[in-house]
């Protein structure tokens, strides 16, 4: 499985305009090779280098299987967005008190098109529960 950015190259610093410098606007992504029994698609985007462990910028579930982009500053028809730890249901961009932080987005591939009782403490644990690929890309980003 692939993942991709027209907003940024991969392992790239981020551009302003995708976070709370800028627009906070949600960068651009696409996905291919995934397995073909796909039945839906999830999304994480996390910053595994904040002060207290892995923070939640953006997570996604129930992706149709149809859908193979998420264009910038948009959300899939028919995705639910979950709750971030900016406590907001939409994506929060970069926005690191201090050094160069990683932002990892994640696709996932499901075997079931729908996932339900989802929030942001069982994300991880139920997505991977049904997950039959996945792709990663991993950006920067430093304030000032």
């Amino acid at each position: 499985m692939k993942l991709e950015s027209k907003s940024f190259p991969k392992e790239e610093m981020i551009s302003p305009i995708y976070t709370c410098d800028g627009d906070d606007r949600s960068p651009h992504l696409i996905w291919s090779e995934f397995p073909k029994d796909s039945k839906s698609f999830a999304l994480s985007v996390i910053d595994p280098d904040a002060p207290g462990g892995d923070f939640i910028h953006w997570l996604i579930t129930n992706i149709p299987v149809q859908t193979r982009k998420i264009e910038e500053g948009e959300v899939p028809s028919g995705a639910e967005q979950i709750m971030n730890d900016f406590a907001k249901k939409d994506y929060g961009g970069p926005c690191p008190p201090a050094g160069i932080h990683r932002y990892f987005f994640t696709i996932y591939a499901l075997d079931t098109e729908k996932l339900s009782s989802i929030d942001k403490r069982n994300f991880l644990d139920e997505v991977k529960k049904h997950t039959i690929d996945s792709a990663q890309l991993m950006a920067r980003y430093t304030r000032g």
